[in-house]
């Protein structure tokens, strides 16, 4: 008689630890299925698509295997546009991290001109990147621009900043590092508060001059917080857009004409949505080959223990 209520109470005993392993699950299974269909699903939808011919409006869409790969890699655009965003990355993220990481050293003290300034520097990334975009060129236009305006003052010549192939991506290098200088700043006091004073009060005991104490102590130290603005750093310099399109549209001559860029024009104005689908499956392809090399070369050299 007592080897059924035994049974239940492990009966229920089991259901209980069945549903509370299973709980945690339950409850992101909204997130993962959201994530499923507005990322993993695109994915594999543009995967698919990079191996046919399609023109957005035809109802066929013939395979035609790595035909569109191989119109790409042969392609001079394409190469250029590698080259191009290339030369950005290589330029723009060495300098956006070394300016933040120099100005974040100065602005982590909590003084009210240091709170006032880190406002100031956050606040062109919250911005519109198309108004900045609409600013910049207004800056830098020819005739009414306001920088060829100084020169005049000075008596200087002016200067064709955005019809010029050898200054026009150096100018989209300036005005991006400008706009995303501000995040990178606020990642870094972030950082150096974690640096614990001690190891600044025994440097200091030991005589250590300022530059040596920041090499040996400051740059060691937040490391990880550097690695993770490489990471995202790369990233948002082979996918930028926005400012090109709106200052350059990819010229003169294709001097700014980034991958991205050659993507849009690719897929929504040539409507060439296999060769456009093929190249942001490139693009994926080198961004993870990027991610893995770092987290090798750069990965074993970050150590987050304090």
């Amino acid at each position: 008689m007592s080897a059924g209520p035994a049974r239940a109470r492990r009966t229920g005993a089991a259901r209980q630890q069945v549903l509370r392993r299973a709980t945690p699950y339950l409850l992101v299974l909204p997130l993962l299925a959201f994530i499923a269909t507005f990322t993993y699903l695109p994915i594999a939808m543009s995967v698919n698509l990079s191996f046919r011919e399609w023109d957005f409006l035809s109802p066929d869409k013939p395979f035609v295997g790595f035909e569109n790969y191989r119109l790409l890699l042969t392609s001079h655009q394409f190469w250029n546009s590698l080259q191009v965003t290339a030369v950005f990355a290589l330029v723009s993220v060495p300098l956006r991290l070394v300016l933040a990481l120099a100005i974040a050293s100065y602005l982590v003290r909590e003084t009210l001109p240091a709170r006032v300034l880190r406002g100031a520097l956050f606040l062109p990334a919250v911005t519109s990147t198309v108004a900045i975009g609409v600013v910049f060129s207004w800056v830098f236009a020819t005739d009414q621009g306001l920088v060829n305006g100084l020169f005049q003052l000075l008596g200087l010549p002016k200067v064709t900043w955005m019809q010029d192939p050898q200054l026009a991506l150096w100018v989209l290098i300036l005005v991006n590092t400008w706009k995303q200088l501000g995040y990178d700043i606020i990642i870094y006091i972030a950082g150096l508060q974690a640096v614990p004073g001690e190891l600044y009060d025994a440097a200091s005991v030991d005589g250590g001059r300022r530059f040596h104490v920041f090499r040996r102590v400051t740059v060691p130290l937040v490391m990880p917080t550097t690695y993770f603005l490489l990471v995202i750093s790369v990233i948002d310099a082979f996918q930028v857009f926005t400012i090109v399109d709106v200052m350059t549209r990819g010229g003169p001559a294709g001097a700014t004409d980034m991958l991205v860029n050659m993507l849009y024009r690719v897929g929504f104005t040539l409507f060439d949505i296999g060769t456009g689908s093929a190249l942001a499956v490139l693009l994926f392809i080198l961004l993870i080959t990027l991610a893995v090399v770092k987290a090798r070369v750069i990965g074993r050299k970050v150590h987050y223990d304090s």
